[in-house]
């Protein structure tokens, strides 16, 4: 659509194909951090050499939720994401209530990120003899990430596929050599068998696991600015489901080959950060090892930048609602961005990495470990609340929208996947010591604070709409044409 034609609350329509969304959302699952900083735990404290498995099995889980997604995708288009979705199948004030679990999740989850970045880059600069803190790190991040992310939203997919292209490489490269090197005991397809991924500490495997998924879900926030919505966003959320399970499958099944499937535990409990930075070294070479942590840090990057945008457009759509500030809304007249809402977006992330820089908190034991954990619940609520809606929607609309949508994605795979991500949620929530490195209060009461701002959005939503404010779902973009591109 030509800017000058565009709505004034709407995002620029048309700027971004399938290989655009494919970048923003597997650059917010970040699978090069993924792989090698969860990994590791998984194989510690999980089902030890059925992580592979593991891996698959989320992938599944997931490609179920999509099916469901995907199906209401191709007849809801809104910046709002989740919010639109919940808001048409649950009712607006469940939708609102989704937004704040969102928002909650997304800038949890990118505190993590940024606290992790700090720390890589600050250790990587004092490898120079520069001293830089942490948090000076983070924030220079946050910095980039916002000038990044007021441009236009093609400028920020083309830096996502450097990045994540640079990513695929190295551990395809790593996975290549540990194949052609045959490893001590050969190559061997066990961490594939049942007996092995269903072996006991399954469900503790797959805390690390689902946790590896966040950020596949984002591919619906780009439905407004998609070229052909109806098709692009769904084939970029299965083409995004199918690359992260597999890189995350493939990546653990080769480090198994590479320390053999009767030491990779005990590997990955005495060294984990070294599972897989050894191996580079060993067969790639000193170059190929400090290229790898050089790119975990660019991953990092990546990471944040593609949630920067996510919350961004979140915020976007509360204030095109009039739930949150309407200057929220405005829209950058040259770059077509959600301006206002990236400003803020990115003062909150500053505000949290200065918060946690003030009280002296360790970056990584305290910063990182309970952020992604806090974020994983977050999300895992929020996605039970999309299957949900799901169900919901086609139900409540089956008369206009006819039978282009059949039953295993209005209602199968939606009920499936609300199913197995409650049994991934309540195997979270038993393991957050384990997911978070910690048994303190303030962990353990997480579960009740994701509660807490799911009802907090609620009351707001029901607040607002008593005072006048439109229903969340009033911009989205509604067709029940089952022709429409």
């Amino acid at each position: 659509m030509n800017q000058d034609l565009r709505p004034p609350d709407r995002l620029r329509a048309g700027s971004l194909g399938v290989l655009h969304i494919v970048f923003f959302v597997v650059a917010a699952a970040a699978p090069l951090t993924a792989v090698v900083g969860g990994s590791p735990g998984a194989f510690a404290y999980g089902n030890g050499i059925g992580v592979p498995g593991a891996y698959l099995l989320a992938g599944a889980l997931y490609l179920v939720f999509a099916a469901g997604v995907t199906a209401m995708s191709r007849h809801v288009a809104d910046a709002g994401a989740f919010y639109a979705y919940i808001g048409l199948g649950l009712g607006p004030t469940a939708g609102v209530a989704g937004a704040f679990l969102a928002i909650l999740a997304y800038q949890s989850v990118q505190a993590a990120v940024y606290a992790l970045f700090g720390l890589f880059a600050s250790e990587a600069l004092a490898g120079a003899g520069l001293g830089l803190p942490w948090w000076g790190c983070a924030i220079a991040a946050a910095a980039v990430v916002h000038l990044c992310g007021r441009r236009n939203v093609r400028f920020s997919g083309r830096v996502l596929g450097v990045c994540l292209i640079c990513e695929i490489a190295v551990l395809a490269a790593l996975a290549i050599a540990i194949v052609a090197a045959r490893g001590p005991e050969g190559l061997t397809a066990a961490p594939f068998r049942p007996e092995n991924v269903f072996a006991h500490g399954l469900g503790a495997a797959m805390v690390f696991v689902v946790a590896s998924f966040i950020g596949f879900e984002a591919s619906a926030i780009f439905g407004e600015e998609a070229r052909r919505p109806r098709r692009d966003v769904a084939r970029a959320t299965y083409a995004a489901v199918g690359l992260i399970t597999l890189l995350y499958a493939g990546s653990s099944w080769a480090i198994e080959q590479f320390h053999g499937i009767g030491s990779v535990v005990e590997a990955a409990r005495t060294d984990p950060t070294g599972l897989y930075i050894g191996p580079a070294r060993a067969l790639l070479g000193p170059f190929a090892a400090r290229a790898m942590e050089l790119l975990l840090i660019l991953s990092l990057f990546a990471c944040a930048l593609s949630f920067h945008s996510a919350i961004s457009r979140y915020l976007f759509a509360l204030g095109r609602a009039g739930i949150a500030s309407r200057r929220l809304a405005r829209i950058d007249p040259v770059h077509g961005s959600p301006a206002d809402a990236g400003l803020a977006q990115s003062a909150a992330a500053v505000a949290i990495i200065a918060a946690f820089a003030l009280a002296r908190q360790d970056p990584f034991a305290i910063v990182f470990s309970w952020m992604s954990a806090l974020g994983t619940i977050a999300m895992l609520a929020l996605q039970i609340l999309v299957a949900l809606a799901v169900i919901a929607f086609f139900h409540r609309r089956a008369a206009m929208i006819g039978g282009d949508t059949g039953p295993f994605s209005r209602l199968v795979a939606p009920a499936v996947a609300a199913v197995g991500l409650a049994v991934c949620l309540g195997l979270v929530i038993g393991n957050l010591e384990l997911l978070a490195g910690s048994k303190s209060a303030e962990v353990q009461a997480f579960p009740a604070l994701v509660a807490l701002v799911g009802a907090a959005g609620a009351v707001l939503g029901r607040l607002r709409r008593t005072a006048g404010a439109s229903a969340p779902i009033a911009a989205a973009r509604v067709d029940t044409d089952p022709f429409a591109q």
